[in-house]
């Protein structure tokens, strides 16, 4: 797509660095530099204050992507493309069939309202929770993946969802400010709303948490 637009050698493109390579390497194949901005706390997508903070006369195009089930705020990114005359891509998640997105938006709100102790996720504009993303309070990385780690020992099934942002990996390593991504990518944890899950299974992992939660400093 950025090569049919015309992107390419000299251009930049604006690009989250919370998330896959992927988009990165395709902004690179297309012969471009990618620039990472920052991300909203509440939808882990391109923040549009922090795209236009990163917007140079070099700038081509922005690549959007949705994360987790929950959209970016693409009117106002829209609107910053028209100010800027840039070219907007979005990349989304592959949608669950309906019963499944209902089933799994039921245990959403089923942990939303029994978890304690970690920063459960924002549920605006339709989130269809492809995965259920909590933050676990605490001083950063060592409380979250030893939250994680007593989790798996309880049997709960759990993922850190950004490994490493994009901007910290040796092929794309940058300068740059982004602390609501390094925050995400120390503290994020995705939790299991599988359609499959039974109430027992809900009843677990809500007791494990709750349980762990109690251990570390208050929820947000």
């Amino acid at each position: 797509m950025l090569r049919a637009a015309g992107v390419g050698l000299g251009d930049e493109v604006v690009v989250p660095a919370f998330g896959n390579v992927e988009v990165a390497e395709a902004v690179t194949m297309a012969g471009a530099l990618p620039v990472f901005a920052d991300i909203d706390p509440a939808t882990y997508c391109l923040d549009a204050a922090a795209v236009e903070a990163a917007v140079t006369s070099r700038t081509a195009a922005v690549v959007v992507v949705h994360r987790f089930g929950r959209l970016a705020d693409i009117a106002a990114l829209h609107a910053l493309g028209q100010r800027h005359g840039l070219l907007v891509l979005e990349q989304g998640e592959s949608e669950a069939p309906y019963d499944e997105m209902a089933q799994r938006r039921e245990r959403a709100a089923y942990l939303d309202a029994k978890l304690r102790g970690v920063r459960t996720p924002d549920d605006g504009d339709g989130h269809t929770y492809q995965q259920y993303v909590v933050r676990v309070p605490g001083n950063g990385r060592p409380d979250r993946d030893a939250f994680a780690r007593a989790l798996r020992a309880r049997g709960i099934e759990c993922c850190v969802p950004v490994k490493t942002p994009v901007h910290r990996l040796p092929a794309f390593r940058r300068c740059v400010a982004l602390p609501e991504t390094e925050r995400a990518s120390d503290d994020t944890l995705a939790l299991p709303v599988d359609a499959s899950l039974t109430k027992r299974d809900m009843h677990r992992t809500v007791s494990a948490c709750n349980a762990l939660g109690g251990l570390l400093q208050p929820a947000f």
